[in-house]
């Protein structure tokens, strides 16, 4: 006779979508485990936007996590269809203003809410491939990764995968993962202003073969970052000397940034911001939630919001499940599906916009009818 379980739900990925996943299954009574691995460079120069304000309520983690340390987003300026700069304010939004967010500070706090709701956290572990076992349960390894605790494994019913876009557990269990443009992000950090002045707005600007997005941290760093598709030999950056040419030839990004000094540019770093999404977010045993669901171009600024939402109907939906609802799941697939479809409207509407450069490679890719998806993983490196 196979032992008892351990844990009804392992959830892998201690980010927003696996933190709100264990969130809502633990205050549901479930006996969960976040396994966080920890890996990857440290994500910076992401928003929330106000909505988040309500889903993270939701969670009862609102407090501890947005009460200090990160610089509120107070407006939102572009200059996209044109040269002229456009803003909207946070005066209007009846959700009050977003945040730039100290997105190690952020995840740390979600980790911590979720330790304190009940959930086992694992952090610096990193799950394995789990193993299906005859009686319906997982076998799951796991590895930490400072080695004081060496390698270990844990049963449970269900696995939760919040990964990212690697969806290397849903990929395990047969999931295919489809991909929708090349779109890659060059981004550096600007040193401190050296008038100390805090702007607590974010700039998009196109150009011809991407565009640009720019925001202060909460650091009072400054964010540059270029979107482009990595395969446009003319349009990707090489070295710090070609990304500043670059950003002093933009009419408005460069304004925000010279105040931080260009003259020490350091080499951009490189990072996916692609499209993407599962073939299918739910199979025998297992549930994807955020980035391993579906990944958004960042233009959207939903990726936070998707992890949180997709993470907290996850959680809803497995723990259905293990009661036995058997509709839960595709429920749980639908939601995705309509937030996908949302996103794409958003996205061709958007892009559309912008007329200046039709017959650039950038801009046609994104202004012709989207082609089927590829199914061979991410594009972009």
């Amino acid at each position: 006779m196979s032992p008892a379980p351990a844990y009804d739900v392992v959830v892998a990925g201690g980010g927003p979508a696996g933190c709100a996943a264990a969130l809502t299954l633990v205050r549901a009574g479930r006996r969960v485990l976040l396994a966080d691995a920890g890996i990857g460079p440290p994500k910076v120069g992401e928003a929330l936007v106000s909505v988040g304000r309500l889903l993270l309520a939701d969670l009862g983690v609102a407090h501890p996590v947005l009460d200090s340390g990160h610089l509120p987003c107070h407006g939102n300026q572009s200059a996209w269809g044109s040269s002229a700069l456009h803003e909207v304010d946070s005066l209007r939004d009846p959700y009050g203003h977003g945040w730039h967010l100290d997105r190690a500070l952020f995840d740390r706090r979600l980790r911590a809410a979720t330790r304190a709701a009940g959930a086992e956290v694992a952090e610096l572990t990193a799950v394995r491939r789990p193993v299906r076992q005859p009686d319906g349960t997982w076998q799951v390894p796991l590895r930490d990764r400072t080695d004081r605790g060496g390698a270990r494994a844990v049963r449970c019913r269900w696995l939760i995968d919040a990964t990212g876009r690697g969806a290397a557990l849903a990929v395990h269990a047969g999931a295919r993962r489809r991909t929708g443009d090349r779109l890659t992000a060059f981004h550096v950090l600007l040193d401190p202003a050296r008038d100390g002045i805090t702007d607590g707005r974010s700039l998009v600007e196109s150009d011809r073969d991407g565009w640009w997005y720019t925001a202060q941290l909460p650091s009072r760093q400054r964010l540059v970052a270029y979107f482009t598709d990595p395969d446009l030999p003319l349009a990707v950056v090489r070295g710090a000397e070609g990304f500043r040419d670059r950003l002093l030839a933009t009419r408005h990004v460069s304004r925000r940034a010279r105040p931080h000094g260009l003259t020490a540019l350091r080499r951009p770093r490189r990072a996916p911001a692609h499209t993407a999404h599962l073939d299918r977010v739910h199979g025998d045993g297992w549930t994807a939630a955020g980035d391993a669901a579906a990944a958004f171009d960042p233009l959207s600024s939903q990726g936070i919001v998707t992890a949180l939402y997709t993470g907290l109907s996850a959680g809803e939906a497995v723990d259905a499940r293990l009661h036995g609802d058997h509709t839960a799941l595709a429920a749980y697939a639908e939601k995705v599906a309509q937030a996908r479809a949302a996103y794409q409207d958003g996205h061709r509407a958007v892009h559309a916009q912008e007329t200046r450069w039709a017959d650039r490679p950038f801009w046609a890719r994104r202004h012709r009818t989207p082609h089927p998806h590829s199914t061979k993983g991410t594009h972009a490196s």
